[in-house]
Parts: structure tokens; sequence; C-alpha cells
């Protein structure tokens, strides 16, 4: 499913809405500069180098690029799980501190897939989340709302040796406050059935309600390898959305009237 546009309209412009997407799509851009390609992403180095890693960040002073460059051919590829060797090499003084990671992997994203479809939700769930605590508030809210996901992630699968990057948990947690505070709201979206794609106007807590069950189920399922299902890191998203939902009602100071329901386009 796909959100197109919701009926909530906003008092104010979203500037930070927007200055976060900017940002994003800027490291995007440096990123592949550097290695990779406009659709496919940046390449492994600057996804290894940028990423968060869980077990970097659960064994200080350890980098998983910088295991692979000193270790056999055989140990780093079971410990690391990345093309990191021979002319891939990282030199230990080219990469970041793992803490650094936690907040450069929160604008870095593997493809223009991922992005493209995380600014999406960004924007619309985004500009009424923003306008119910003005920007100050908001920002930190998105900031924290993604290290909290994050600290999900770590916590799960504390071993796992998989980067994780994409602003998707700081997303997640936009979104939880965005269904506590309207979740009455009419979403228009897009939805695909197979090979039949069509449009619905969905409430929002119906919308947002199937996107999180479906992050806890396939997070639920994957338990034995917490970053599976295609490298998506589900545990990043259900800590996001969850911490969403509990801290919006601490920050959000205007709650606009809910439109009824007549069509939004």
């Amino acid at each position: 499913m796909l959100p197109i546009k919701d009926n909530i309209p906003t008092d104010r412009f979203p500037f930070v809405t927007a200055a976060l997407i900017v940002a994003n799509f800027i490291v995007y851009i440096l990123a592949i500069r550097h290695g990779g390609s406009f659709f496919s992403g940046p390449d492994t180095q600057e996804v290894v180098k940028y990423g968060a890693i869980p077990y970097a960040l659960t064994h200080p002073g350890v980098h998983c690029a910088e295991v692979a460059t000193q270790a056999a051919p055989e140990t780093a590829q079971m410990v690391c799980n990345t093309a990191l060797l021979g002319a891939n090499h990282i030199p230990a003084e080219n990469l970041l501190p793992s803490w650094e990671t936690i907040f450069t992997g929160m604008f870095m994203h593997a493809s223009i897939l991922h992005i493209g479809g995380n600014m999406l939700f960004l924007w619309i769930f985004g500009n009424n989340v923003e306008d119910s605590m003005g920007p100050v508030k908001y920002l930190a809210f998105y900031i924290v709302g993604g290290l909290a996901a994050l600290g999900l992630q770590v916590a799960i699968g504390p071993n796992s040796t998989a980067p994780t990057l994409g602003a998707s948990g700081a997303i997640a947690a936009v979104l939880g406050g965005y269904i506590v505070l309207y979740p009455r709201a009419r979403v228009l979206t897009l939805v695909f059935i197979v090979f039949l794609v069509t449009v619905f106007e969905l409430p929002a807590w119906v919308m947002l309600g199937i996107w999180f069950a479906e992050q806890a189920v396939f997070g639920a399922v994957g338990l034995t390898n917490p970053t599976g299902g295609g490298g998506v890191a589900y545990f990043a998203h259900v800590g996001g959305f969850a911490f969403g939902l509990i801290a919006i009602r601490l920050l959000a100071t205007r709650r606009k009237e809910v439109p009824p329901p007549y069509p939004v386009y």
C-alpha cells in the first residue's frame, strides 16, 4: 500500500519535514557519487561505512569492516557477510566511530525505491505531526524516534553484522504519532493486489494499522535473523512506531478537527 494524500490540512508550511526530505536526498546523491548508481544506491563500502552495524555498536572498539580487513577470508565472510575483501578493503582510518553511524545511518538509503517510499510517507504524514507540536519539538521527536527504532533493532539482534540504514525507523515514529492524533483521518491509498492496482480511501487507523501489523508479523517470523526479509529491519519499524505512540501525547499541543469523510481527491 502506498499513501497518496490525506484529508487533514495544515496551518503552517512543514519546513522541518521538507528540510529532512531534502537532506535525505542530498545524502543519497553524495553517497552514490562516492560509489554506486542512482537506481541501485550506494555501493557496499559506503553502506558499511555509514550504516549502523549492531555488532559494532555492541562491541565497542570493533568495526565489522575492520574485522574483515584483518581476518582470514572465510572468517571475514562469516563475521561480516559483506564483500569487503581484496580491492574492496576499507582502511580502518577511513571508518567512522560507531556512535556516529547511529546518526549517519538515519540518512542513508539502499536504493531510489527505498528513499522514494520513505520520503513519500514522511511528506504525507509528517506535515500534520509537525503542525501538532511545532518545528523544534518535531525535529527532536523525529531524531529520538530514529534512535529508539535502532535501539530495538540492536536489542533484538546485538550480533547482527548487517548495516542498518534508512529513515524508516524515524518515520515509523511519525506514523505512530499520526495514528494517535488522527485515527479517523482519510488516506487516499494506492493498493496492489497481485496484478491489480486500485485506489481506496481508507481511515488512517486501518491503513497504518495494517502497515504496523505487517512489520510486527514479518519481524516475528524472522526472529532467527532480525534483518531478514530482504534486509528489512522490521524491529526498527516496530520500535519507532511504539515510540511515536507513547511520545506524541507528551509533545503534541495542537490537534485539528478531522473533516467529514468525503473524497480527498
